[in-house]
């Protein structure tokens, strides 16, 4: 694991719409206010931001966390509710993966309610638009910290 604790913040399908696909669920704020957010919130760790469309890229950058990461943020935001392809590549990660969601799914549709991330997350952050995401990187960077010391005092 590198010095400065290096962080992924992962997006998925739509969210290069935010601010202009339904605001009243998602907000006005752009993925960039978002990600100039976790930037911030992150106090000095080296945050990987990158959002798509699709499953396979989304994976594979999930893939590159297992070497490169020290924690992980993931917003699968459809694949969510979807995709066990990813629950595989995300069950593959021995980092801290903390959930993200801008919405609450649990106030929403029955259909996403449920969440194959879930399974294999330290912690799920919904509800707080972009909040969310501030109080998501928090959290994955205190475990990684967290874990870190684990591991220096055992050795």
């Amino acid at each position: 694991m590198p010095e400065t604790p290096v962080l992924y913040v992962l997006n998925g399908p739509n969210l290069n719409l935010l601010g202009v696909r339904e605001p009243d669920i998602y907000g006005r704020e752009t993925l960039a206010d978002v990600q100039a957010l976790c930037e911030r919130a992150a106090d000095g760790a080296t945050v990987v931001f990158r959002q798509t469309n699709h499953e396979g890229e989304l994976i594979d950058w999930v893939h590159e966390a297992r070497e490169k990461a020290s924690a992980l943020v993931i917003n699968a935001a459809g694949y969510t509710h979807t995709s066990v392809s990813l629950l595989d590549a995300l069950k593959t990660l021995t980092i801290p993966v903390v959930e993200c969601h801008l919405s609450n799914p649990a106030a929403r549709e029955r259909f996403r309610h449920r969440s194959y991330v879930s399974a294999v997350a330290a912690g799920v952050v919904s509800g707080f638009g972009p909040f969310s995401y501030e109080l998501a990187v928090r959290a994955a960077l205190r475990l990684a910290q967290e874990r870190r010391a684990a591991a220096d005092r055992s050795v």
